[in-house]
């Protein structure tokens, strides 16, 4: 589950991994259900070369690991803590930084996760704990629940946040600036859109990023949530591209550093998980985090450029709340 055809093997892969610490990077994101646990695997076994305590390493819980039973999915106490075990073997480690919850579960009191969650934490088994793919109220749940319960606290919120994907601005991002949780943004590329090399018209091939898996076969969307065609017809994307590309060649950096730098400005935004297929996409990757920024107005004019639907009643709550309804003491006001 969770596999591509841009997928690196063993040796590619702690190649990447070994660039990665080198250029100063301390944050390994992954998830036991990708490609069913080989993720996991493959960092585990780069681990062992490494000063475990120098790396902060983040992993997820939900999907289903075995399709012959039922119980391992979800986010019940049996589930999360049986793969907390199993995440711990294959990590070859005896902790885990930051586990997160890849997933609301409807089918599951969410009492029972973070009373989990919590025992977790006490018995050193993860250090931190976090959430993914929720919307607003469940964020909020989430932390009520933990706070009023004298629960630890979750300390982070992994959604798909880019140029192209800002829906979370309205509500979730609101919760996490309020309550103190880092945004951790994933695809900050959209599915490689951003990178800027795909030419309209032309369909993208299957080994060149998510788009073009997806477009070689139809059924993989589901997956990924994204088609070729929704970016080929769409001129506001386009335009946003033209943008990105003349900031880019104003700095000396390439469009894939102006997505995560534009996201690296935004003040909810903790660290940016990326998916570096190569040491040269890595190296590209990190240029972004040190040595230049956007400026005020560059920013500006991608936030113009980009697509930012005007949802009610958000909407309608911003535009109401002009300047004169500031209030300095009220934390919710600095949202």
């Amino acid at each position: 589950m969770f596999e591509c055809s841009t997928q690196l093997d063993e040796a590619k892969s702690h190649e990447v991994l070994d660039k990665y610490v080198e250029l100063g990077g301390n944050f390994l994101d992954t998830a036991n259900v990708y490609v069913l646990g080989k993720s996991e695997e493959i960092i585990g076994n780069w681990l062992q070369k490494q000063q475990r305590d120098r790396i902060v390493l983040a992993t997820k819980c939900f999907f289903q690991m075995d399709a012959s039973d039922i119980n391992k999915s979800g986010l019940s106490r049996r589930h999360i803590v049986q793969s907390v075990e199993e995440s711990l073997a294959r990590l070859k480690t005896n902790y885990i930084d930051l586990l997160q919850a890849h997933l609301w579960d409807n089918g599951v009191p969410i009492e029972e996760t973070l009373r989990t969650f919590d025992d977790l934490v006490r018995c050193g088994k993860i250090r931190y704990y976090g959430f993914s793919n929720v919307c607003g109220w469940q964020l909020q749940k989430i932390v009520d629940f933990s706070k009023y319960n004298r629960l630890n606290l979750p300390v982070s919120l992994q959604q798909q946040y880019s140029l192209l994907c800002r829906q979370s601005e309205w509500e979730e991002f609101m919760v996490c600036k309020n309550e103190g949780l880092g945004v951790l943004p994933w695809s900050p590329l959209k599915n490689g859109f951003l990178t800027g090399k795909f030419k309209r018209g032309e369909k993208p091939d299957k080994t060149q990023s998510r788009i073009g898996f997806c477009n070689d076969d139809e059924t993989k969307a589901k997956q990924t949530g994204v088609m070729w065609s929704e970016f080929d017809t769409n001129d506001t994307y386009w335009n946003l591209l033209d943008k990105m590309d003349k900031i880019a060649s104003a700095h000396g950096k390439s469009i894939p550093q102006v997505a995560i730098r534009w996201l690296l400005q935004q003040d909810v935004v903790a660290s940016v998980i990326i998916g570096a297929t190569s040491v040269k996409q890595l190296e590209d990757n990190m240029g972004a985090s040190t040595g230049w920024e956007l400026t005020k107005e560059e920013m500006a004019i991608l936030d113009a450029a980009s697509p930012r639907m005007s949802y009610y009643p958000y909407e309608m709550i911003w535009r109401l709340n002009g300047p004169d309804r500031f209030n300095p003491f009220n934390r919710s006001s600095k949202i």
